[in-house]
């Protein structure tokens, strides 16, 4: 049997049930192949296509094995917050049983622990639900799609929509959608990588080969690899499963998710916060151990340290602030992949951006027409056919030409789509002026059918038709100025036809220099008449008639220019790498701004492949302004690894399949989403759906707002633990008989009135000076020591004050310290207090949080309407604690009277007070850095 038509792929041949094995596709010569794949030159009609998508399902691969709903709830209670509650929550239940008389109290702070936790994992299930949904969502906004001939029709459709028997057009750049025999080949290679580990191009052709193992049959292609050069036509044999490539694919689809930087560090706090909890509890168990309490109460004091250091609801907030970053660079065109992606955005040092799609529109326009010595300037920008050409008559048999010798579309608006390219954007821009100059493509090729073609390559560096033209032949061609004038010996223009005298060739190469000195791509127009049989290549590419010139360019996005600002001055340095001229390259960089100086550092490909890497790291570690032209793929992979062997936090641009390599390298790989093959996108970890370089930009800047944001709501959260933790603390080596807030009440500060705040404070825009600050250290943690310098000072603060209320209230009222009771009214007055005054100094301490350097009054205190609204609610949920009797009940809690809440509030905005002159101290002393000495 045929390996290449093993199982359900030799059922999609179409073999009927019980007939003789068919003989190996690649054993058949091209033509044979229609037959026995039950197709056509043409492909296959529409109702083909579609019975046959029926009968064999979509050309998918299974997804990696999600895990069920009840597994991903499960795996919340063994987040190790929730562990050590579960186990408090345990030992609890287990103390009210012993306890003799049973104390209700201990059963609510048992019930209450193991509320939490489910509290907390509903919360966390529902984002990683909520994020899976909203992934696939995304992914979905980035189609794969191919190109396909249906009777005839050159068509883009869906991948998933292939089926066996189809004809797929295949071009450079393209991913393979399926295992396919090659029945068409023009310099044909691909690269088998994703299959053999070997990235090196391997020819493709369309004449039998010997037997052997399927990867090695040269006139296959395969699903998962690309095209990386020429041309050609292919015939699905294999879709789905039944491919090579399915055969895999679900061994690495199965593989463990790799923990992101930023996961890894989030569970070395956890560790350390929960030893720290089980640490102090158990000092404070064995400090009042011989005080003579009972064990149960020593316990039940204990944990109410513990519970006092155990964030309970920070999971749930971190995850909430990603996902909430992740939306708005969604939102921005900038779809992330990975989460890493979201740390290293905060970091970026270097961006090697493309210049076609992310500086550009990537609407190649035609803007000049050269003929009869004089230009023909062209209005109009993009694909749009809206625009005039200057005296049309005199250059429109120039289009006319132009256009016949094109194989792209200009596809019309279709619902939300705008005009856009088949094929390749050069021939697109002359298919776009010549529409302007009112020639109808589809009228030209009736009258003039195309017979035969001489595709480009990159040694005669031109392309050329043959079509039927009355009783002859005629031959178009286009291509670079240089290749085809040498193959030219007569011209047609101003209306004459005549020889090409010297005087000619040397006004044509001046206007072809002066063009691409404005940054324009020129490409020259030709044409011959020819009588008698069709001519062989050679015969058609000599001789022919100069019919002129076309120059082009590729127009800035308008609004690169500010992104490229921005990033100056956040500290960004931006590199260009391009395949293009060096003169096209610079013009473009001094119109968005990546070149301000008059002496740019300009290096090819050829002088890269001079330097070693000694001079490749002195040229980049340069502070100059880089311009790389005309360079490979791989040496945009070599210039990524120079710059991070200086320490350079790298972001790489790429939309090629052999920008794959330099894009998985990357600190940050950003593929194009619209213009980029298939391969680049899997190889990235962000998408630009807009394929703009503005795009990079702001998502740098919600990158480094995530990150800020994330350490913003760790410092509230921890602040607002010393504050629990310093009266606890005080009051265990002053020897007060209890606790001076209870477990229970921690439980509700920490998530009655802390996690809205806290999850308002992830969903924090950016401050505005963000992009005005140098990148931060890719060695810097979470937990640096200004966030723990700020943790202290805040929390510190709030500390002696709730501890000073606690004590002024307990001693004002004369009791001795044996005295008090749980039932006393002066200590429920005094915990109430307590309580009260931590959420006053949380709700202010979370307008401090808003800004690190900015005075709260800058950014508004009123603009971030959540967070007020979730301070509120924290305040109305303390006054309900306080007053209503079941609430009283449970907390063990008493009514304040005005005065103490006008006290309260006021030692409440102490923090946020401490910490604006905090900020006017950092803003004078980077003044003065700024100003220098005086």
């Amino acid at each position: 049997m045929d390996p290449l038509l093993p199982g359900r792929a030799k059922a999609q041949a179409g073999a009927p049930s019980g007939s003789s094995p068919r003989p190996p596709v690649r054993d058949l010569a091209a033509d044979e192949v229609f037959g026995a794949l039950d197709t056509a030159r043409r492909g296959l009609s529409a109702a083909q296509a579609r019975t046959r998508l029926e009968q064999y399902g979509a050309n998918e691969l299974p997804r990696a094995g999600r895990r069920a709903p009840w597994r991903q709830l499960g795996a919340q209670f063994t987040d190790l917050f929730a562990v050590v509650l579960i186990i408090a929550s345990g030992i609890t239940f287990l103390a009210y049983g012993l306890e003799e008389p049973r104390d209700v109290g201990t059963l609510q702070l048992a019930v209450a622990i193991l509320g939490v936790v489910v509290l907390n994992a509903a919360i966390g299930f529902a984002q990683e639900y909520s994020a899976e949904r909203t992934a696939q969502a995304l992914e979905a906004m980035v189609p794969h799609t191919c190109r396909v001939l249906r009777g005839g029709e050159r068509l883009e459709v869906p991948a998933r929509d292939l089926v066996p028997g189809d004809m797929m057009v295949l071009e450079a750049g393209d991913a393979v959608s399926a295992d396919c025999r090659v029945v068409e080949a023009h310099e044909l290679a691909v690269n088998n990588a994703p299959l053999t580990g070997e990235s090196n191009a391997v020819g493709r052709t369309a004449d039998p080969v010997a037997a052997g193992p399927p990867l090695e049959a040269r006139n296959c292609v395969f699903m998962g690899t690309d095209v990386v050069a020429g041309s050609g036509r292919a015939v699905v044999f294999a879709t789905g499963t039944g491919t090579e490539f399915g055969r895999i694919y679900r061994l690495a689809a199965a593989a463990p998710r790799q923990k992101t930087p930023l996961q890894l560090q989030v569970a070395s706090m956890a560790r350390r916060v929960a030893g720290a909890a089980l640490a102090i509890g158990a000092l404070v168990f064995a400090v009042r151990l011989p005080t003579g309490e009972s064990v149960v109460s020593l316990f039940v004091f204990a944990l109410g340290v513990m519970v006092a250091l155990v964030p309970e609801g920070l999971p749930a907030t971190l995850s909430v602030s990603l996902a909430i970053g992740v939306r708005r660079m969604a939102r921005r065109h900038a779809l992330i992949k990975q989460l890493l992606a979201v740390e290293a955005l905060g970091s970026t040092t270097v961006v090697c951006t493309d210049k076609t799609g992310t500086l550009t529109q990537a609407e190649m326009t035609v803007t000049q027409i050269w003929a009869g010595h004089a230009p023909h300037p062209v209005t109009g920008v993009g694909y749009a056919p809206s625009g005039e050409v200057a005296d049309t008559a005199s250059v429109r048999e120039l289009l006319r030409v132009a256009v016949l010798c094109c194989n792209a579309r200009l596809v019309p608006p279709a619902g939300r789509e705008h005009w856009r390219i088949l094929g390749d954007t050069t021939e697109g821009a002359l298919l776009v002026v010549a529409a302007k100059a009112g020639l109808d493509r589809g009228v030209e090729e009736a009258a003039a059918p195309r017979v035969t073609e001489f595709p480009f390559d990159s040694t005669r560096k031109l392309m050329t038709t043959v079509h039927k033209s009355g009783g002859g032949y005629q031959v178009c061609a286009k291509g670079a100025p240089v290749e085809l004038l040498a193959r030219c010996t007569e011209v047609a223009w101003e209306g004459r036809r005549g020889p090409l005298t010297d005087q000619d060739r040397t006004a044509v190469v001046a206007a072809s220099d002066a063009l691409a000195s404005q940054g324009l791509r020129v490409l020259a127009v030709a044409q011959r008449e020819l009588d008698g049989p069709p001519p062989a290549q050679e015969a058609a590419e000599s001789g022919l008639t100069l019919l002129g010139l076309v120059g082009m360019l590729d127009p800035p996005r308008p609004e690169v220019t500010d992104a490229v600002a921005a990033c100056r001055r956040a500290g960004i340095r931006i590199v260009m790498v391009t395949g293009d001229h060096p003169l096209t390259g610079e013009a473009v960089a001094r119109r968005v701004g990546i070149v301000r100086r008059p002496d740019p550092v300009v290096v090819t490909g050829a002088r890269l492949d001079s330097m070693d890497d000694e001079a490749l790291d002195a040229l980049i570690a340069e502070p100059s302004e880089l311009l790389l032209c005309r360079v490979s793929p791989e040496h945009k992979m070599r210039v990524v690894t120079a710059f991070q062997r200086q320490g350079e936090v790298v972001a790489v641009t790429g939309d090629g399949a052999n920008d794959a390599p330099a894009l998985k390298h990357a600190d940050i790989g950003v593929a194009m989403g619209a213009s980029g093959t298939d391969v680049a996108r899997e190889a990235a970890s962000m998408v630009l759906l807009d394929d703009s370089f503005a795009s990079i930009a702001a998502a740098v800047r919600l990158g480094r707002a995530v990150y800020q944001n994330i350490r913003k709501f760790l410092v509230y959260v921890f602040s607002s633990n010393i504050g629990e933790l310093g009266p606890i603390l005080v009051a265990t080596f002053a020897g007060f008989p209890l606790v001076p807030i209870s477990a229970v009440q921690i439980l509700a500060i920490d998530l009655g009135s802390d996690v809205l705040p806290a999850l308002a404070l992830g969903a924090e825009p950016p401050e505005p000076d963000v992009m005005d600050r140098p990148p931060r250290s890719r060695r810097e943690r979470l937990f640096s020591a200004a966030v723990v310098g700020r943790i202290l000072f805040l929390g510190g603060i709030q500390a002696v004050c709730v501890t000073g209320v606690f004590f002024w209230h307990v001693v004002s009222s004369g009791i001795p310290f044996d005295d008090f009771t749980e039932d006393t009214l002066v200590y429920q007055e005094a915990i109430t207090m307590v309580q009260a005054g931590i959420v006053f100094s949380q709700f202010f301490i979370s307008l401090a949080m808003r800004t690190d350097r900015q005075s709260i009054l800058k950014v508004g205190l009123l603009s971030n309407p959540a967070l007020l609204a979730a301070g509120g609610f924290g305040v109305a949920l303390m006054a309900a604690i306080s007053y209503l009797p079941p609430l009283q009940a449970v907390f063990n809690t008493a009514p304040l009277d005005a005065a103490d809440w006008v006290v309260l509030a006021g030692l409440g905005t102490l923090p946020l007070l401490a910490d604006e002159a905090r900020k006017a101290w950092l803003r004078r002393r980077a003044d003065r850095r700024k100003g220098g000495p005086r």
